[in-house]
């Protein structure tokens, strides 16, 4: 009972009916709400204070704080696994998975010829049932054909390649912020011109290899990425780089 207390008002703080500095309803509310006793009510609380989610203070109602999920960057982690980690339940829905052929950008992406065979995924991301990441997902053929017959709506496809043999040995990152375009609008349920977050990664094969070219969304009301990391790469550059232009 305590857990769908908690995952209940979890989703009401994620989706802004609770606001940062608001009370959530007192105990008696919540148990009345429930049809239970204090004892799960209490428990619920005590988890969503474990994850930073409310503070409580003796003598009032708990209150909501200003938190966004944060992601690390400094290593690949795959969204589902990170959902859960944070105590949020991870969700998918995917509108495209297709068979193209590889435009000049993608091609070099994928260190591969133009009008090479690609795969093509478009999914959008879901914690705890709120509209937080679309996924512009692109493989080599030998990757991406793993993922046909396989229900992308309940896997992680992380997860699934790594059993294929396509495990990320060497990922590049580099993220930036854009205005939501309509496709992202209309899946991540904002404003066209809304800030999102944009996470660009390319992943390599035990062999060096790029199998993946992937760009990924986020609503920056809902993530905030964090970095811990030295600042050099192996080679000894900075990972942290001026654009060309740029004072």
């Amino acid at each position: 009972m305590y857990k769908q207390i908690a995952d209940d008002l979890r989703a009401r703080i994620v989706n802004g009916e609770f606001s940062p500095g608001e009370d959530v309803p007192t105990e008696a509310e919540l148990a009345e709400r429930w049809q239970t006793s204090r004892g799960p009510i209490r428990n619920a609380l005590a988890e969503l204070r474990h994850e930073g989610l409310i503070e409580t203070t003796r003598g009032r109602p708990a209150r909501v704080l200003d938190r966004k999920a944060q992601q690390a960057v400094d290593v690949s982690i795959p969204f589902t696994r990170w959902a859960r980690e944070i105590g949020a339940a991870p969700g998918a829905v995917t509108h495209e998975l297709s068979l193209r052929r590889a435009d000049a950008e993608r091609a070099a992406l994928l260190e591969i010829a133009e009008g090479d065979p690609i795969v093509q995924v478009l999914r959008l991301r879901l914690l705890g049932g709120i509209p937080t990441m679309l996924e512009r997902l692109c493989y080599t053929e030998a990757a991406g054909r793993v993922l046909f017959g396989v229900d992308l709506d309940a896997v992680s496809i992380t997860e699934v390649l790594e059993a294929h043999g396509f495990g990320s040995h060497d990922v590049d990152h580099e993220i930036d912020a854009v205005a939501a375009d309509e496709l992202d609008a209309r899946h991540l349920a904002i404003a066209e011109g809304s800030p999102v977050l944009r996470l660009h990664r390319v992943s390599r094969d035990g062999e060096g290899r790029t199998f993946e070219a992937s760009e990924d969304r986020y609503r920056s009301d809902i993530v905030r990425f964090t970095v811990s990391a030295s600042g050099r790469s192996r080679t000894g550059e900075h990972y942290v780089r001026a654009l060309r232009g740029s004072s």
